[in-house]
């Protein structure tokens, strides 16, 4: 928030500014031609002259102490210290460039390339006057042409390094589509064509170092991390786009967000450490500067919180001060995200020559040679301040030798940033060198024209800026997207300590972005120093992973990352690890007991190698059997005078009815089929139809038989002899397979796969089709039993030796209950169990049948034979 308020109040004062420096156009009194500027701003800086000169704004002191603003003639000059040498190198990176375009015949022939350097002192307003100085020139009067011929005092500004103050600056310079390439602000922000229509940058923007640093999230499998950001436009802007790409990603969250102050503020430090230290995330992710992790490290190493994976912005990854014996045990095996790191040939003799007497007799003064020199060699030129001698000190000569001192500026070795600034010297030379190819006539503004050196506009390089395409020495290709970026690439570093107490920032892999391939994430895992006694990397994750068979539920009030592992339900699975849902298994499978896959489901019906289908198979067989000796004793002892007496025509067929009846029950068991479903209720309908009938028309001819051996009752056997018999039974018989004919044609009996019994289980059935047509074959059935019964009761008192009635009565009974017994048996049965009694039932009134009805006879016949004549069977009727 200050530094927002700062940038706005800059910013408005600096408007007003520069309004009174073009209002002093006509206000002037010198001429109604001429304008004077009203003040200049004294700055740290250096200078060439050129053709065509190139501004640049550079870090060059660590401290600064900014006047008041004031809007007279002789504004207070700004006191900077602490002088950064890295900065320097930097800023003598880009007079490099210059130095070598300028030696280049084929880039830009016949015209000499200047530069104009300036010190930010890391301070907004000393980089607004800066950029002001450039933009308007520093010549104290200058007269306007009719015709507008000239160059602008700077064709383009590489620099600033600091998001913010790019933020500002490049909003005013926008207005005047002045080009501005930075080579280290990465706010996001800055990709906004509309705000910031000239603005360009030779480094990924944050936007692409969030995603890189999510995919090093994804690659070690961090799905809990905490971010911490600095309090100003690149740290918020930062925090912004993380929080937003990881939710777009869903691959994880944060276990805190928290800004770190701009100033010194102990308290609000002890309190964001203490939030890191209570955390169970073990994964640290800082979007800030140096300064900003200095005074962080200080609160870390008093409340000793070690155990933590740093991650870092290109900001502070390559920070020597932060690489120190003393941090080490906390920062060690930081990853972090660096500028793509480049060789510049030559560099270092370009640097090796650098002399301050070079520079004296400029015009525009060169302060920061000065500066450096006085720096590195602990010397002050003359006058030097007052007391300087008496304390031991001593003069500059400008003669000393920079191989005799140990300097950083000679340390070419990692090359980042100068990489950049070196980059985008050259995309603006490019640019230029592209705009002074153009032919008259075939030019891309109004009127087909081009731009000149006569009438150099900075608008006009912003356009061939858009589409310069080149490769630089060390292979990497440079050009600008519609947002002013350039093709996003950055190493990964990871900070390693090695046992004698030395750091190494050592390169473990790369991001980048292709054309065809889209974002790369390429890392060596093997050659990462982890800080940890396993020397792997740390889980950081807020709940463990769920297995297979699970699903994850997410804790009420906490990031979706934190959440319970629930086993799925029955029928239901999940196959792969941290699954947001169980997904039901298809409807013929079923969940494995660990619920990972699913598997067929258990098959049940009522089968010939289970030991239920086994018995009742031998037990149908068994009755089949019985029938067939019954029948084969029947036959062989036909003309014996039990069996005339008890009409052996009737006897033989309901022998094979019962036989019938016995064998109809084996449909009822295997798998079923549409045939066996089918047959199975018309087998056992007709057989049993079949076989009461026969007992209906036995009782009926007993009750004749009776009634005829009375006076004048001789009349009634004529309708109940051997043919009236034999049509009896067809016609019964008949009338049931119309039933049966009917109910399948209309509604026939069909297998099923039911799976309401079990959930785990298909059970194979057979659906009845209709439930009337099914209600009817038994109804049916039932109605002639109890016929049958009801007569053979009424005839039960005969008087005969042998009263068959009796035998009748005792198997009909038999027979209504067991069927009697079976529709709620049947009813309350679930699956094959259904079948099960069904066959139980026909094989129950069956066997009744067989035994109440030929038992006796057999007995006589096989055992009793002295009783099986007309004889004994006449005179036991005549004895009773």
């Amino acid at each position: 928030m200050w530094a927002f308020l700062e940038i706005n109040m800059h910013m408005l004062m600096y408007f007003i500014l520069l309004y009174c420096y073009f209002s002093s156009a006509v206000s002037t009194p010198l001429s109604s031609s001429t304008c004077q500027l009203l003040g200049q701003f004294h700055l740290n800086g250096m200078h060439k002259a050129g053709d065509v000169v190139l501004g640049g704004l550079f870090q060059l002191h660590f401290f600064s102490v900014f006047p008041d603003l004031s809007f007279t003639s002789e504004p207070q000059p700004p006191t900077c210290h602490g002088f950064d040498v890295v900065g320097f190198r930097r800023a003598q990176s880009m007079a490099f460039a210059i130095d070598e375009i300028n030696r280049n015949s084929n880039l830009l022939p016949n015209v000499t390339l200047g530069y104009s350097l300036y010190d930010n002192c890391v301070k907004l307003g000393i980089g607004f006057r800066a950029a002001l100085s450039l933009a308007s020139g520093q010549e104290e009067q200058f007269i306007l042409h009719e015709t507008c011929v000239g160059a602008p005092p700077v064709l383009g500004i590489v620099g600033d390094p600091s998001s913010t103050h790019c933020i500002a600056i490049s909003t005013v310079l926008g207005l005047y589509r002045v080009p501005m390439v930075s080579h280290f602000a990465t706010c996001s922000c800055l990709s906004d064509r509309q705000k910031f229509p000239s603005f360009f940058r030779t480094i990924p923007s944050d936007a692409f170092q969030v995603r890189a640093m999510i995919q090093i999230l994804n690659r070690f499998g961090w799905t809990w991390a905490g971010l911490l950001v600095s309090d100003d436009d690149y740290g918020l802007h930062a925090a912004r786009s993380f929080q937003s790409v990881l939710a777009q990603s869903g691959e994880g969250c944060l276990a805190y967000l928290e800004v770190l102050p701009w100033d010194n503020d102990p308290a609000e430090l002890r309190r964001i450490v203490d939030v890191m230290k209570k955390s169970t995330a073990h994964v640290v992710i800082v979007f800030a500067h140096e300064s900003y992790m200095i005074q962080l490290m200080e609160e870390v190493v008093r409340q000793n919180v070690t155990g933590l994976q740093w991650m870092a912005s290109e900001a502070w990854t390559a920070a020597n001060m932060l690489q120190t014996p003393h941090l080490m045990p906390y920062l060690g095996g930081t990853l972090g995200i660096a500028i793509r790191r480049g060789e510049i040939p030559g560099l270092r003799e370009f640097l090796l020559q650098i002399r301050p007497d070079q520079h004296h007799n400029n015009s525009y003064g060169n302060s920061m040679v000065n500066q450096f020199w006085e720096h590195t060699f602990e010397c002050r030129f003359a006058p030097p301040p007052a007391g300087w001698m008496e304390a031991g000190g001593s003069l500059c000569t400008g003669q000393e030798n920079l191989e005799d001192v140990e300097t950083e500026l000679l340390d070419i070795s990692n090359l980042r940033p100068e990489y950049n600034i070196y980059k985008a010297v050259y995309a603006l030379a490019y640019a230029l060198d592209d705009m002074l190819k153009c032919e008259p006539g075939r030019g891309p503004f109004s009127g087909h024209s081009c731009g000149n050196l006569k009438r150099l506009e900075p608008w006009q390089l912003v356009y061939y800026l858009d589409r310069i395409n080149f490769t630089t020495p060390f292979g990497d290709q440079v050009s600008f997207d519609e947002n002013g970026d350039a093709l996003p690439i950055y190493d990964i570093m990871n900070w390693l300590w090695l046992p004698d107490g030395r750091t190494e920032v050592q390169n473990v892999g790369e991001v980048k972005r292709s054309a065809f391939k889209g974002e790369e994430l390429t890392i060596d895992e093997d050659k990462i120093f982890w800080n940890f006694e396993s020397k792997k990397p740390p889980r950081s994750v807020c709940s463990e992973s769920c297995p297979p068979g699970t699903r994850m539920a997410r804790k009420k009030g906490e990031p979706e990352c934190c959440f319970d592992c629930i086993p799925c339900s029955e029928g239901k699975i999940s196959n792969k690890t941290d699954s947001t849902e169980c997904t039901s298994c298809p409807e013929d499978f079923w969940s494995s007991p660990q619920r990972d896959h699913c598997v067929l489901k258990k098959t049940e019906f009522l089968s010939y190698h289970e030991p239920l289908g086994i018995c009742l198979t031998a037990a149908s067989l068994l009755g089949t059997c019985i029938c067939a000796v019954v029948l084969g004793i029947f036959i062989y002892h036909r003309s014996t005078p039990i069996v005339r007496a008890n009409n052996s025509e009737l006897i033989f067929q309901l022998l094979l009815s019962l036989k019938l009846c016995f064998l109809c029950s084996l449909l009822f068991i295997g798998r079923p089929r549409l045939w066996t479903c089918q047959l199975r209720h018309v087998a056992f309908g007709i057989s049993f139809v079949l076989c009461v009938s026969c007992i209906l028309v036995k009782t009926m001819v007993v009750l004749a038989v009776f009634k005829a051996s009375k006076p004048g009752g001789g009349a009634s056997l004529k309708w109940f002899g051997a043919v009236q018999q034999r049509g009896t039974v067809i016609v019964l018989t008949s009338i049931q397979a119309a039933i049966c004919t009917v109910w399948i044609v209309s509604a026939s009996p069909a297998p099923h796969k039911n799976t309401q019994y079990h959930n785990d289980k298909i059970v194979h059935e057979c659906v009845v089709g209709s439930t009337v047509g099914f209600a009817v074959l038994l109804g049916y059935i039932g109605s002639l039993a109890v016929l049958s019964f009801l007569m053979a009761f009424i005839s039960r008192n005969l008087p005969d030796s042998f009263n068959e009635a009796k035998l009748i009565t005792f198997s009909m009974l038999i027979f209504c209950a067991v069927w009697v017994a079976f529709v709620p048996a049947y009813i309350s049965s679930p699956g094959k169990y259904s079948d099960a009694v069904e066959v139980f039932a026909i094989l129950a009134s069956s066997f009744g049948l067989l035994v109440a009805l030929f038992g006796p006879k057999c007995y006589i016949i096989l055992l009793r034979p002295e009783r099986n004549t007309k004889k004994a069977i006449m005179g036991r009727g005549i004895e009773s």
